[in-house]
């Protein structure tokens, strides 16, 4: 009898898995892209827990934009903000949200805009879109922000330990591959210290030294200081929502898996969270690869008893992707270890 469970590390897939697990339901609305055009975006609805499961990359992700239009500087989070006021009208007020994969570097105050809060400039106008419109900030105002607010509780998946400034933070370490130059590096960098600076006069709590502030562009700033987030491991968070731990508690063996298993796959990835689970219960742990490499044997120390490629001859990388393909080398692959467990267990 096999059980499937949808898992995800609080990246891609975690709106379909959270959602699937719950018997929720997929709302499209239309937001702002990165660059502020309109664009479908998607998220999870699960009706009798009021609760959302939104992707900032589905209004803010690096993949909307083309690689011309990948400017730090440019691009906003404002699409968020709007995401969460539609599900806010839809009565949600508990919040899951996954934030990986930005186009952006604004800090998250273009979500907070959206929200409804205030970064006026000297002459009491909103700061533009993008980091550029940090550099302009004068005064924060919450008064005119979403009330419902204040009824919401949100659980950010951030596996991203980076600070908000300095050489660990985002605008070093991610500004790069969202198409940002050495200047704009530091101007953003200096821009955001300021943005933190005024943070902390308007909510003393705010800390940009907290790890995870630096995720999403600083989004996870916002998240933490503004609504007053708490920021959880990505893979912990999709188990704890979807109740993987009362399945593993019936299951005889455990399988799990991902595209490629390497030396960082315990460092947050999905198929060794679930590993730890199931070694909670002292269950045996199958995972099955797409590829693996040499220094992935560290996986076995954290929880995965065995792990198998499923490519069974030379090959291109497209024609391993190809879902025909990977579907009939994983169940190939699958049903000769299983036979191989059959044969151990009737000796």
């Amino acid at each position: 009898e096999v059980k499937i469970s949808p898992i995800a590390d609080g990246g891609e897939g975690t709106v379909e898995a959270i959602t699937s697990a719950n018997n929720g339901e997929l709302v499209r609305t239309y937001v702002c892209n990165p660059v502020g055009d309109k664009i479908e975006a998607m998220y999870g609805f699960i009706p009798n827990t009021k609760t959302a499961i939104i992707e900032m990359s589905a209004a803010a992700g690096i993949t909307l934009i083309s690689e011309s239009e990948r400017n730090p500087m440019n691009t906003t989070t404002f699409g968020v903000g709007e995401m969460i006021l539609d599900a806010i009208s839809k009565g949600c007020r508990k919040f899951i949200i996954g934030i990986g994969g930005s186009a952006t570097n604004d800090g998250g105050v273009g979500m907070l805009q959206a929200l409804g809060f205030e970064f006026l400039d000297e002459n009491g106008k909103q700061v533009s879109f993008g980091a550029k419109g940090l550099k302009d900030i004068a005064v924060i105002k919450s008064e005119n922000a979403t009330k419902e607010l204040k009824e919401c509780s949100f659980l950010v998946a951030c596996d991203v330990k980076n600070i908000l400034c300095g050489e660990n933070g985002c605008s070093a370490v991610y500004g790069p591959q969202k198409g940002a130059t050495p200047e704009m590096i530091k101007n953003m960098d200096s821009w955001l210290e300021n943005y933190a600076y005024l943070t902390k006069k308007a909510i003393p709590a705010s800390d940009a030294n907290i790890p995870g502030t630096g995720a999403a562009g600083g989004l996870g700033f916002a998240f933490v200081s503004y609504l007053n987030a708490t920021l959880e491991s990505g893979i912990e968070l999709v188990m704890k929502e979807t109740e993987l731990e009362s399945d593993i508690k019936e299951a005889d063996i455990v399988i799990t898996g991902e595209g490629r298993l390497d030396g960082q796959s315990y460092m947050g990835k999905a198929p060794v969270g679930v590993a730890g689970l199931a070694k909670k219960h002292n269950k045996p742990v199958i995972a099955f690869s797409g590829c693996v490499t040499e220094d992935a044997v560290i996986c076995n120390d954290y929880g995965i008893d065995a792990f198998f490629p499923i490519v069974r001859k030379p090959c291109t990388l497209d024609e391993a992707m190809n879902i025909n393909n990977a579907y009939k080398n994983l169940k190939d692959t699958a049903y000769q270890v299983f036979r191989l467990i059959e044969i151990s267990s009737k000796r």
